[in-house]
């Protein structure tokens, strides 16, 4: 792919990300090229699955997650890999911040595990528990509104805890990434985590290869912000090029 056809079809991502549904003409008028380009633009990227062709345009893709409890039963090794490959990363942080989620837990049970005297700002309940085992780890549990399906405390009352304190690391999961960055399928989570991301020094995303080509609801980051993917796979094409264009380290997972 071209580099000024790359940056177009970033750009129609970042339209449909402003308004979800888009007709083709309105997407040539905007990015002042033909309706024809812009056709050949939306079928490569609904190829990918990050769109949704519809009658005379097309709109995101919105993956719908399942609770947690669910997740927790998924990707099982590739999660916990994950963790492997992520908590040596945090080595020497006095604080974190960590968002919710199963591969975030998975992190929070190596962290339990490899790290002491350390103090971790969560919001998931989950989190708080994998942490608690290790009785020399401050857990510091983020009030709000209880989202029963994520098993975390969102809303404002959530950010503004978050925004008085300041962390070493931020670590986050994500429901979607694509070329644009990574995104959560609860717009209430994307919110918390780009709280955490504006008080943390360094940025870590955590998730499997089932979120890569894929757009959610909530984009919380660019990729110019984060410092390293931990994954069990690659990611390759545009979303590969995106990282490597942004400086984002990849740390792979050992299964």
């Amino acid at each position: 792919m071209s580099r000024k056809k790359e940056r177009r079809q970033k750009a129609i991502l970042e339209q449909l990300s402003i308004t979800p549904t888009m007709r083709v003409g309105r997407l040539a008028e905007t990015l002042e090229v033909t309706t024809e380009t812009i056709r050949r633009d939306l079928e490569e990227l609904a190829g990918q699955g990050l769109i949704a062709r519809t009658y005379g345009g097309a709109m995101l893709r919105q993956p719908m997650e399942p609770a947690l409890s669910e997740r927790h039963k998924e990707l099982v090794e590739e999660r916990a890999a994950i963790g492997r490959a992520a908590a040596p990363l945090l080595a020497g942080a006095r604080v974190i911040m960590m968002g919710s989620g199963a591969t975030t837990t998975q992190i929070a049970r190596r962290i339990a595990l490899e790290m002491s005297e350390v103090t971790v700002i969560a919001h998931s309940v989950s989190v708080a528990a994998a942490l608690a085992v290790n009785p020399s780890i401050q857990v510091v549990v983020a009030p709000g509104v209880y989202h029963a399906g994520e098993g975390a405390l969102h809303g404002a009352q959530t950010v503004r805890f978050l925004s008085d304190y300041s962390a070493d690391w931020s670590v986050t999961g994500a429901s979607a990434m694509s070329p644009l960055g990574p995104s959560d399928a609860l717009i209430e989570a994307g919110d918390v985590y780009a709280t955490m991301l504006r008080q943390s020094a360094r940025h870590m995303v955590v998730a499997d290869h089932s979120k890569f080509d894929r757009m959610a609801t909530a984009r919380y980051s660019d990729w110019g912000e984060i410092d390293v993917l931990v994954s069990d796979a690659r990611p390759q094409g545009p979303l590969g090029r995106a990282l490597q264009l942004a400086g984002v380290g990849v740390r792979l997972a050992v299964l």
